[in-house]
């Protein structure tokens, strides 16, 4: 029976039948057929400490038996309450200034850098000080919703919803060599004319491309935004919780942001959940008896018991294993695998940060719609290997849980596959 579910980032008239899935355990997905499938990028980025942990699984169940879903409007509940206590005291550690303070939950990373927008436009608003200027760098992916696709980069994926969508300042992109013409058109953007926000993907720009940067040119970012006065948002939703190697890859510059979005591995991988973290400034904004000036955003979902408690679960498992010890062995592992593609002219820009790793296919027709891309794809399937490149961009983006032969099965895939006719 052919199915009538429509996929995401999917040209159904094109791409095979979607792979059934029936069950999935640490770094492995089984087919119905008991096939096994190497889940090389975390199913989108998602799973931190391998599917179905056991801790994160007990506490899903127990939740499930007790309260599954309030209004959040009016209403609270212990996950919420405790994973918010978590969060805080986890991206604070360390922070003597302008700690982060106050917690939003919605269910996605386009929510949550959403959500974070709004702030930042409430923000000065409720100042007395409206300021719509926004600044986001060139190739930038922030979700799909109607403000984060207007932050992120303009093309394809967001032509026919143009008329929708705000304008930005864009810089670009700090590329290495180049890093310099990003700070100074910061600057001269926030010279120019007040600033509402810079929104930026500490690091790694994901969506983009797997482009990578400097620590210290995200902590140049920070001081140029808090010279200004303009806010600075961090969106952590990939890179955050471990993938940089470092619980938030803010923790490598050394900086905190004004607002910063976490989701994607908040719960380990195993429900929706996102968060908007906010400093005490941002809140106050909010806070009056003006009901006015009431931040304006809610889902149904939002802070949905049986994912909040997943997510405390989550970041029990960070407490009570050793995960830090196990993201620095895994990026030692990629280092170690991806060293040997330096010299090879199959490839290019070849490059990691943390447990991230990504390298580019010599193609004329380089980019996101590459011809490669979907090939490629095929046939690390073929191989029972789950990659999915970005065009002709390879990334390996594994659960931490991932062994050296694991490893070895991706990047063998990798170079049987590249440049097979």
């Amino acid at each position: 029976m052919k199915s009538s579910v429509w996929h995401p980032f999917t040209q159904h008239a094109v791409a095979p039948e979607p792979t059934m899935i029936a069950r999935a355990e640490g770094q492995w997905l089984e087919a119905p057929d008991g096939r096994r499938i190497y889940d090389g990028i975390s199913s989108w980025w998602v799973v931190t400490h391998g599917h179905r942990h056991p801790h994160i699984v007990a506490a899903i169940r127990e939740q499930a038996t007790m309260l599954d879903q309030v209004i959040f409007a009016g209403f609270t509940h212990e996950p919420a309450e405790r994973l918010a206590r978590l969060l805080l005291a986890r991206v604070n550690a360390g922070v003597d200034n302008d700690p982060l303070a106050h917690v939003f939950f919605s269910d996605s990373g386009s929510t949550a850098v959403e959500v974070a927008l709004k702030m930042a436009l409430g923000f000065w608003r409720n100042a007395g000080e409206p300021r719509s200027r926004i600044i986001a760098l060139e190739h930038a992916y922030h979700g799909d919703t109607i403000g984060t696709m207007s932050a992120g980069a303009r093309g394809v994926f967001n032509a026919a919803y143009e008329p929708l969508l705000f304008e930005v300042e864009r810089v670009p992109f700090p590329a290495p060599g180049r890093e310099q013409a990003t700070l100074d058109a910061i600057e001269r953007a926030c010279c120019a004319a007040p600033v509402a926000a810079l929104v930026v993907e500490p690091l790694i720009l994901g969506a983009g491309g797997m482009l990578m940067y400097a620590p210290s040119v995200l902590g140049e970012m920070r001081r140029i935004t808090e010279r200004h006065g303009a806010l600075m948002i961090a969106d952590e939703v990939m890179t955050g919780f471990g993938r940089t190697g470092t619980f938030l890859a803010c923790d490598q510059a050394g900086v905190r942001p004004d607002i910063l979005a976490l989701a994607k591995g908040i719960t380990g991988g195993s429900m929706p959940l996102a968060a908007t973290l906010a400093t005490g400034a941002v809140f106050d904004a909010h806070y009056s008896t003006d009901r006015a000036k009431t931040f304006f955003h809610s889902s149904s979902y939002t802070a949905n018991p049986i994912a909040c408690a997943a997510a405390v679960a989550n970041l029990e498992v960070w407490d009570s294993e050793p995960v830090g010890e196990r993201i620095k062995r895994l990026a030692g592992l990629q280092a170690d695998r991806l060293a040997s593609f330096g010299d090879d002219p199959r490839f290019s820009s070849v490059r990691r940060q943390g447990t991230i790793t990504a390298l580019d296919v010599a193609v004329a027709d380089a980019g996101y719609f590459a011809g490669i891309g979907p090939q490629l794809y095929e046939r690390f399937l073929e191989r029972g290997v789950l990659l999915r490149p970005l065009g002709n961009t390879i990334y390996v983006m594994p659960p931490y849980c991932t062994s050296a032969d694991d490893l070895d099965l991706v990047y063998d895939a990798i170079r049987q596959v590249v440049g097979r006719g």
